[in-house]
């Protein structure tokens, strides 16, 4: 085979060993062994040339796939939405970009901010502020998610039809209109903005909220959740050849993420006592389809798989209860990928 997927890395803290939940390490673990991504390019997938990295901004990688210029992109959810929104809004354009597998790392939240702690919600602040105002003024690295999210609550307060002018434009450039919705794109710190006056509102982007409470601001509405995904398009899986790349690549990716907190344990145990391990493997749903099982003449040898995430089942415990019950020679063995079967990926 000689058709390559194009995938696009995300530049930023993804590409770091110690930050963003470490997409190299997890690449490793799936098989995708890289090389320069962690020092800014190029990216190299040194295990197969199947694969082809391209290092960009996860801001652009939703016109890249749109175009074709990707056929993957590992990017987070918010800014695929982001260029969704642009797109549509200002190019009349529909973008089909399909989200099919996410990996659980790179989480972050949308907020909406004001100055006032008075105001609880969104719509407590658009009702009092909103009315007094020709210009509703918002500052946001993601304008139109910023938009879209005004658009939708002042529409849910009866004052969409007053403010359906709009324009998106670089800070403190001169604005566009004399009413509506005025937002401007920030470069960060958007907390100052909110909290010196120099804006009504803000949709800011936050990890756990520590800065806004320094800057004594209030959120008034959690706007959206995002992590960071594979995503994709059509013209991928109407290719044979790259669907089938796409399917390789899904699924053993999705093995990794899967396998992140997971452990097998290797024991074993006296034939005499295998009902009573067989029955609490059973009764804690310890097993997939069956335990793996190997019997001997005196031991029967035991293979499962736990998740070392799962705080009612904890492994320290399973260890112990099967150490009663008889279970000798506990090994407990890290796991780097677990794929379940081509189900996990397919008919997403």
């Amino acid at each position: 085979m000689t058709t390559q997927l194009k995938i696009g890395m995300p530049a930023g803290s993804l590409a770091s060993a110690s930050r963003g939940g470490n997409l190299i390490d997890l690449l490793s673990a799936a098989g995708f062994r890289t090389s320069g991504y962690d020092k800014g390019g190029p990216t190299k997938f040194t295990g197969t040339s199947l694969l082809f990295g391209w290092d960009g901004r996860p801001q652009e990688f939703g016109a890249q796939l749109e175009i074709g210029e990707l056929d993957v992109a590992i990017a987070g959810d918010d800014w695929i939405k982001e260029r969704i929104l642009e797109m549509r809004i200002e190019h009349g354009v529909e973008m089909s970009l399909d989200r099919v597998l996410t990996l659980n790392r790179g989480e972050v939240q949308l907020v909406g901010i004001v100055a006032d702690s008075s105001y609880k919600t969104t719509e407590d602040f658009l009702r009092a502020v909103a009315p007094g105002k020709k210009l509703l003024v918002c500052a946001s690295e993601m304008p139109y998610l910023a938009l879209d999210w005004l658009q939708r609550k002042l529409a849910a307060v009866g004052l969409g039809d007053r403010f359906r002018a709009h324009s998106v434009q670089k800070y403190k450039t001169p604005p566009k209109i004399k009413e509506g919705i005025l937002v401007y794109e920030s470069w960060g710190k958007t907390e100052a903005k909110v909290k010196n006056g120099a804006v009504d509102v803000g949709l800011e982007i936050s990890q756990t909220g520590g800065a806004i409470k320094q800057y004594g601001l209030t959120i008034v509405e959690t706007v959206m959740r995002s992590q960071t995904s594979i995503y994709t398009t059509a013209g991928v899986q109407k290719d044979p050849e790259k669907r089938e790349l796409l399917e390789m690549f899904l699924v053993n990716l999705h093995g990794a993420v899967n396998a992140e907190s997971k452990v097998m344990l290797l024991f074993n145990v006296p034939n005499s006592a295998a009902d009573q391990v067989d029955a609490y493997l059973r009764s804690n749903a310890l097993f997939g389809e069956e335990p793996t099982m190997n019997r001997g003449r005196e031991y029967t040898e035991y293979n499962i798989q736990v998740d070392a995430a799962d705080a009612s089942k904890p492994v320290a415990l399973v260890r112990y209860t099967l150490a009663k019950l008889g279970a000798t020679s506990i090994n407990t063995v890290p796991v780097t990928s677990s794929i379940p079967g081509i189900r996990a990926v397919r008919g997403r």
